[in-house]
């Protein structure tokens, strides 16, 4: 048969889409890009706020739209399929199975049941069928989550951590490093928090310095929570030159009390006192952060303590969304809850200040020369576009455009002097 997926969601659950991917690939289906084109359409859905319930459930019925055509069966799968498996069922007849993250164990047996009576790899046997351009990819080490967060389902979604074994990590790593991959991202719900389960320590410092014997160009880490940060994996990365000092560390509030009541572990001390560690001992280090705005509750001076903080620190990136309200969460019964109206204002506040710190720290840039990973070439101006150690793939972070007179290899690595500066992206010239 031949199978189309369209994967929405963070990139924890594209690795997760790739292994069931590999999955039917091994079972001998032919996997398609494009809809039209498949008789099976699988989308792995997001749970994780409202708008990627609305989104999922508006690209489910958009490829419903094939079963008039050639598809037989859609498919859905992920996020929103364990959390509202009935309600999907019921109330979209359109949909011919609806599989959960917590039935990924079974796939084999599933699809040999609901698909073609084949022979396919388990879950955990099974190899993933890459789907991110060639030169990088995501590197999955752990499953679920045990914060528990007031505003957060992901728990309830996926579980409790657990760390995936390191020699398995590994081996990996390894089948993408033959893949030809540059750049290694590093993800998990909590990446700080690998090993605590199965090595009774934080051992995310020992995984990254066997990954970095493996020599990838760069190695990229993210979902970095600052209480869980130790001073012996910012020695590792400041020691290790193929690890790129990007710190993604989520924040979500700058005040001790919203921060208390989100159930986040440590204070903004804990915060104020691992940030100048990592300054002091990698002082280019680059910060990226998220924040909530108008979490229920929170005052007018409580925000004001989170754009102080932003302002202190001066995250490099910073991203931020309005409170949104999670059934089954301890934050839903939380009151009084804050207007929509001043949720919005508030977080366009944090990015307006954010817009300003960004774009005086692009402005620094100019002048410097940056190591520059190729990824693309615009047709009509030709010129090439890449992303430096300040910023991690898909767009979330800006890019570089550069020109140059010879003919480049996506995936290839360049220094570009950079000579014009935007608020997220940079503009130069490839040198020698």
């Amino acid at each position: 048969m031949r199978i189309g997926m369209v994967s929405l969601g963070c990139s924890k659950n594209l690795v997760d889409s790739e292994r069931i991917l590999g999955i039917l690939a091994k079972g001998g289906h032919s996997i398609v890009a494009d809809p039209a084109d498949s008789d099976v359409i699988i989308v792995n859905t997001c749970g994780f706020i409202e708008s990627a319930k609305q989104e999922a459930i508006s690209t489910i019925l958009e490829m419903a739209e094939y079963k008039n055509h050639k598809c037989q069966k859609l498919i859905v799968m992920g996020c929103l399929a364990k959390r509202y498996k009935e309600q999907l069922i019921e109330s979209l007849p359109e949909v011919d199975l609806v599989i959960g993250v917590d039935e990924y164990p079974h796939l084999d047996e599933i699809f040999a049941r609901e698909l073609v009576a084949k022979e396919y790899p388990t879950w955990q046997d099974g190899e993933r069928l890459v789907s991110t351009p060639k030169h990088f990819a995501y590197l999955k080490i752990a499953e679920g989550c045990s914060n528990f967060c007031s505003f957060c389902a992901i728990p309830l979604i996926r579980g409790r951590y657990v760390s995936y074994k390191m020699e398995d990590i590994l081996k990996e790593a390894a089948l993408l490093k033959e893949r030809g991959v540059q750049e290694l991202v590093v993800i998990a719900q909590d990446t700080t928090r690998y090993g605590i389960d199965l090595y009774n320590k934080y051992a995310l410092a020992d995984l990254v310095r066997e990954l970095s014997k493996m020599e990838f160009h760069w190695i990229r880490i993210l979902y970095m929570y600052p209480e869980a940060i130790t001073h012996e994996l910012v020695d590792t990365m400041a020691e290790l030159p193929n690890v790129v000092p990007y710190f993604d560390v989520p924040l979500q509030s700058g005040n001790d009390r919203i921060l208390k009541l989100m159930n986040r572990r440590g204070d903004t001390t804990t915060v104020r006192n691992i940030v100048k560690y990592i300054r002091e001992m990698i002082p280019h280090a680059i910060f990226r952060t998220t924040m909530i705005a108008g979490f229920p509750t929170e005052k007018k001076a409580e925000f004001n303590d989170t754009m102080r903080l932003a302002k202190e620190i001066e995250f490099d990136r910073l991203g931020a969304f309005p409170y949104s309200k999670e059934e089954d969460t301890k934050g839903y019964d939380i009151k009084p809850e804050v207007a929509k109206k001043v949720r919005v204002a508030r977080f366009e506040r944090l990015m307006k200040l954010q817009a300003e710190i960004s774009t005086r720290k692009s402005a620094a840039l100019v002048g410097q020369t940056l190591e520059v990973l190729v990824e693309s070439r615009e047709m009509l101006s030709g010129k090439y576009k890449g992303r430096s150690i300040y910023s991690a793939p898909d767009d979330v972070d800006g890019f570089v455009l550069f020109k140059s007179d010879k003919n480049l290899s996506i995936g290839e690595f360049v220094n570009v002097k950079i000579t014009k500066s935007y608020t997220y992206d940079l503009e130069g010239e490839m040198v020698d």
